[in-house]
């Protein structure tokens, strides 16, 4: 097996409102002028009683953090002077749909929640997609306890159905890098579209490949992205668990207006992918038209979640063939500070991946979902335990496991 290197890194910090309770999932990013410098975004929460609604619980809303690294990811500064990114927490009903952009026609469902960053180049640009949701939840580790905290007037259906349910809405923003770097963090973020249809599914682990790649001879935007209730699109009615969607357009807008050409990419396999798989942070190129991709999967509230990769191979279609895809579990939750926290569900999960200037696979994950750990292993050897197996996970004969 694979070696991996794993630190705790970050813990909730008392006294600090926006994340005193839980830190986790972080994105990472290199510096486009300079690879040994690295940014951090990280999901945050604590109590939240300034926003508290009449008959709700108290509320918890989710933030971004800000961290930096100088020296290639092995030590880090964190800014906890203030959230890099807030949710507006607007309840004025008419404030809500006039904060939206587009003549009010698309809601900024960045309102209660911004959780599981991830950070990645697109286009020469780099880009931030983030689970969002209208309105806050409340002490959402406790399933005795309502863990939604809408407002009566988010019932109306003319609202739509992720505002009344909601539901998490994965939603893009360009990202200015000299701001976030100095801390601008007001000028650092500009809004572009949700990445799917909102009222269809709730939908999280979204991301985009880097580039444009050939379909049907025209050159697409490929989003991956996972459902929560796959059978809601045609394409998905045969899935009984949320599983990898491909979808693919001309232009980012054809996501949420539903013009992009969508397809089932990959469902569970194996044991530890009962549950669920989702991408886990954006492919990384390997060579021409061959591409790494980080997934998670989670087998069930005892076993819980394997952070995983397959190895895909463009061909002209838009769902690559898979060509390696190991059937043993990679990284998984065993230390100590790994399992210990609100949730009794076992939690590893990634959320990026920098590949250093010395060969290293740096990762960034939440642990419990309640801290930050980072994970580091030698890209090239993990490269090649990943090609010692075939599509089917079985090892092929000439393989040699590290």
């Amino acid at each position: 097996m694979i070696k991996f290197n794993k630190r705790k890194l970050l813990d909730p910090l008392s006294g600090c409102c926006w994340a005193e309770k839980m830190v986790l999932n972080p994105a990472m990013i290199a510096d486009p002028s300079d690879p040994e410098r690295l940014y951090m975004l990280f999901r945050s929460t604590g109590p939240w009683p300034q926003a508290q609604q009449p008959g709700c619980p108290l509320p918890y809303p989710i933030f971004l953090g800000f961290g930096e690294s100088r020296d290639g990811g092995k030590n880090w500064k964190f800014d906890f002077s203030r959230p890099a990114f807030a949710p507006r927490l607007e309840y004025n009903r008419e404030s809500f749909i006039s904060s939206s952009f587009r003549d009010g026609k698309m809601f900024d469902f960045a309102n209660g929640c911004i959780e599981d960053p991830r950070l990645f180049d697109f286009e020469n640009e780099v880009y931030l997609s983030v689970a969002c949701r209208a309105f806050p939840p409340g002490p959402y580790w406790k399933i005795d306890n309502p863990v939604q905290c809408s407002p009566s007037w988010a019932s109306d259906p003319e609202l739509g159905r992720a505002v009344n349910e909601n539901s998490t809405v994965s939603m893009l923003y360009k990202v200015d890098i000299a701001a976030l770097s100095a801390r601008d963090y007001a000028h650092a973020f500009c809004l572009v579209a949700p990445l799917h249809m909102p009222d269809v599914s709730d939908d999280r682990d979204v991301v985009l490949f880097p580039r444009r790649l050939n379909i049907g001879g025209k050159d697409k935007i490929v989003c991956i992205h996972r459902p929560k209730h796959p059978w809601n699109y045609e394409v998905g009615r045969h899935l009984s668990v949320p599983s990898i969607f491909f979808s693919a357009a001309d232009n980012l807008d054809d996501f949420y207006h539903g013009r992009a050409q969508i397809a089932v990419f990959a469902s569970n396999l194996y044991d530890w992918e009962a549950n669920r798989i989702g991408a886990s942070f954006a492919p990384i190129e390997l060579t021409s038209g061959e591409w790494l991709l980080p997934y998670h999967g989670k087998q069930n509230d005892q076993v819980g979640y394997t952070q995983s990769f397959m190895i895909l191979r463009e061909n002209g279609s838009l769902l690559p063939e898979i060509i390696a895809r190991p059937s043993r579990r990679l990284l998984y939750a065993n230390e100590a500070w790994e399992l210990e926290g609100d949730f009794n569900i076992p939690c590893l999960f990634t959320c990026s991946g920098v590949v250093t200037p010395d060969g290293r696979l740096l990762m960034g994950y939440g642990a419990a979902d309640s801290r930050i750990g980072i994970a580091e292993g030698c890209f090239a050897d993990i490269i090649a335990y990943v090609r010692s197996f075939d599509a089917q996970g079985k090892l092929k004969s000439h393989g040699v496991l590290c």
